[in-house]
């Protein structure tokens, strides 16, 4: 299984070369941490980061 990169836009973690999220593709394998947000509406870190969505996200991105 190939490694997930990080989107550089919105830090959501994809294996593909686009990010499902929101469109871009300028993604990066230099990330690290892992944050996996379930209900981001309740929240404080996603509130922080800016995050709307469920899913997986990269907490730096290098």
């Amino acid at each position: 299984m190939p490694r997930e990169r990080a989107c550089r836009n919105c830090r959501s973690l994809v294996a593909g070369n686009k990010c499902e999220n929101c469109g871009s593709t300028g993604l990066t394998s230099s990330y690290a941490g892992l944050l996996i947000l379930i209900s981001p509406g309740n929240s404080e870190i996603a509130k922080l980061l800016g995050i709307e969505r469920p899913g997986r996200y990269a907490l730096k991105i290098e």
